[in-house]
């Protein structure tokens, strides 16, 4: 499960092959104790929750980079290696 991005405790990952549980593209977040899956492109969470700041975080990070999001889920299911995306500033 590689890791895309970190960014204010936050921890990104996309995993490999994974479209058995949320058929959707998505990325699992990780902050803390808090875990979430969030749908792409939409952002929608499709399981668990973070605070609402880091919600809020995540879902800018999505917006500002839905088309490497894309990218990347598109290689991650076919078992291609995925490329970091970068964090938010």
């Amino acid at each position: 499960m590689p890791a895309i991005a970190m960014f204010y405790g936050l921890v990104i990952y996309m995993y490999y092959h994974d479209t058995n549980k949320h058929r959707l593209p998505h990325i699992h977040v990780e902050y803390a104790e808090c875990k979430a899956v969030f749908s792409l492109p939409d952002g929608d969470i499709l399981e668990g929750s973070l605070p609402k700041a880091k919600t809020k975080l995540v879902l800018a990070w999505i917006e500002l980079h839905q088309e490497d999001l894309m990218a990347d889920w598109s290689l991650a299911i076919s078992g291609q290696p995925i490329f970091p995306i970068e964090p938010l500033r």
